[in-house]
């Protein structure tokens, strides 16, 4: 890695890697700083992105995100960002042993779910995250849902849209859920079931087949959602002033600019619907947002003024580095796509 970029991305998924792609293409010396994990890397198969089968794995899909990047110029790093100080051009980041200093900082920290005790299933194997995801995976199968506040209710109920046999396991707490929901529950055919879990079944192929309860009693699922919330990663945000909104994520506008000058936010940290895609356009969005933010050209008559007319001396307004990868690239017209072409041709 160099030490001085243009825009530095914390955090490696599907929308921080969008936005270091877009930024990177459009002319910007950018660097990428990933922990490792996050909630792409758990999917077992990749659902409802367009293009992409459903025997790609998270960890699969990211690699292949993370390559595209780099080859386009970008740099990766995998290690913790532990500290993010503004200086007079930017800011300086610290990840391990390296410092690095950069114009723009994108934070694509994402949030943690919180997991219920054990005994759990696997994930992706009988627990799952994400409804809108995975609720095609159980249509006409028994599910259940976990969790004593309002949304785990709201879930079971909206699971009834996928399959006939939805029950809600409180795990021996107390509900936690208002007068208007536990109305909407009775009118809704679901079993409500408090007793805590005791143990599992599962197949042969590893996946959930039943819950054992501790008053003896065995219910099937195929599968179902833990319902206790998450933990928004914003400790860095914070340190920096970023404004967050009340549920705790971080107030963005439409191409991921919060409330501090070069700082921009993107995926599970920022409101919204946790999605691949949807992480994927807000992260275009941003990176198109950086680029209105740090581009050379056109000067403003204004800075017409004080600079001068652009000269030829001038142009074009992308790093040198840059500049060798997106010629030599297989996507542009000299690279050796086209090299290749021209040689079959003859």
């Amino acid at each position: 890695m160099t030490d001085n970029y243009e825009v530095t991305v914390v955090g490696g998924g599907p929308a921080g890697l969008t936005a270091a792609l877009y930024a990177t293409r459009l002319g910007h010396e950018t660097a990428v700083i990933n922990r490792g994990g996050g909630r792409a890397a758990m999917m077992l198969d990749t659902h409802n992105v367009i293009g992409v089968t459903e025997d790609v794995s998270g960890n699969e899909f990211l690699r292949t995100a993370t390559e595209q990047v780099k080859e386009y110029g970008a740099d990766y790093m995998q290690d913790l960002v532990t500290d993010i100080e503004p200086t007079e051009e930017g800011y300086r980041v610290t990840a391990g042993n390296t410092e690095v200093t950069t114009e723009h900082l994108v934070l694509a920290t994402g949030f943690s779910d919180k997991r219920p005790e054990p005994p759990l299933p696997r994930t992706g194997m009988g627990l799952h995250w994400c409804l809108h995801c995975d609720a095609y995976m159980f249509v006409d199968e028994p599910v259940y849902v976990m969790g004593v506040g309002d949304s785990a209710a709201h879930v079971a109920m909206i699971m009834l849209n996928f399959t006939p046999d939805v029950d809600l396991l409180t795990r021996g707490d107390e509900p936690e859920w208002s007068e208007e929901t536990a109305e909407m529950l009775e009118n809704h055919p679901i079993d409500v079931v408090h007793e805590d879990i005791a143990g599992m079944q599962k197949d042969d192929d590893g996946w959930l087949s039943a819950f054992e309860f501790e008053d003896g009693t065995v219910r099937e699922y195929r599968g179902g959602f833990p319902m206790y919330g998450a933990e928004y990663n914003t400790d860095l945000a914070e340190s920096l002033g970023v404004e967050l909104n009340d549920d705790g994520t971080i107030a963005v506008d439409d191409h991921g600019r919060t409330s501090v000058d070069g700082v921009y936010a993107v995926g599970d940290v920022t409101p919204g619907h946790n999605q691949i895609p949807t992480a994927m356009g807000e992260g275009a969005r941003c990176g198109i947002g950086n680029h209105y933010d740090l581009r050379a050209f056109p000067r403003s008559v204004e800075e017409i003024e004080q600079q001068g007319p652009v000269t030829e001396a001038d142009v074009p307004g992308i790093s040198e580095g840059l500049l060798r990868h997106a010629v030599t690239h297989e996507g542009h017209p000299g690279g050796p796509r086209t090299e290749r072409s021209a040689a079959s041709d003859d």
